[in-house]
C-alpha cells in the first residue's frame, strides 16, 4: 500500500529517471540567483549524504521490521542524495569538497543510536527528518527554484515527512 503527502506519492522509494531528464540549467539566470541555488543544492547534498549514513549505521541486524523500514529509508535519502548531485552538475557546479564531514556526522549519529536501541533509532529519525523538513521549507520558500528541481525538492520534503510518520508511529507517538 502506498502513503501519500499530497501531490506525491512516498511509497515510492526511488523514483524513475528517464535521461531525457537530465538538462543543462542555468541559462540566462541572474548570478545571485545561481548562487543560491549552488548554496542551496550544496546543503541538501550533503545533508542527504549525512541522513544515508545515519540509516545505514542504524541497521542492526536484530529487529527485522526496524531494518527493512531503515533499509528503504536509507536507500530513499540516497535516492535524495543523487538527486541533488545531479542537479548540482546539471547547473555546472560541484559537490561540497567538505561533504566527507556529514558523512562523518550521519556515521556517529546512526552508530550511536544503534547501541543505544530502537528508542534511540526511532527518536535519531524523528529529530534528523523534522530538521530536513524546515531546511527543506526554507529553501523552498527562500531559493528561486526551476520548476523541476522545485519539483524534486517538493518530492523529497514529502518522503521526510513521511519518515517523521513512519518513526513516530513505531515509537508510538501520534
Amino acid at each position: 500500500m502506498s502513503e501519500s503527502a499530497g501531490a506525491y506519492d512516498i511509497g515510492i522509494v526511488r523514483p524513475q529517471v528517464r535521461e531525457e531528464g537530465i538538462a543543462i540549467r542555468g541559462e540566462g539566470m541572474s548570478r545571485e540567483r545561481l548562487r543560491r541555488i549552488r548554496k542551496g543544492l550544496r546543503t541538501l547534498n550533503t545533508l542527504e549524504l549525512m541522513a544515508a549514513n545515519t540509516y545505514r549505521f542504524q541497521i542492526s541486524g536484530n529487529d527485522e521490521e526496524l531494518d527493512r523500514y531503515l533499509v528503504a529509508a536509507m536507500l530513499n535519502e540516497m535516492t535524495h542524495y543523487q538527486d541533488f548531485q545531479v542537479r548540482l552538475y546539471e547547473y555546472g557546479f560541484r559537490p561540497n569538497p567538505f561533504r566527507w564531514t556529514f558523512w562523518i556526522v550521519g556515521f556517529v549519529f546512526g552508530f550511536t543510536s544503534r547501541i543505544r536501541g530502537r528508542k534511540a533509532i526511532l527518536t535519531r529519525g524523528i529529530w534528523v527528518e523534522t530538521k530536513a523538513v524546515e531546511h527543506y521549507g526554507r529553501l523552498l520558500d527562500s531559493v528561486e527554484w526551476d520548476e523541476d528541481t522545485r519539483k524534486v525538492l517538493e518530492k523529497d520534503r514529502a518522503d521526510e515527512r513521511g519518515h517523521v510518520a513512519r518513526w513516530r508511529a513505531l515509537l508510538g507517538e501520534s
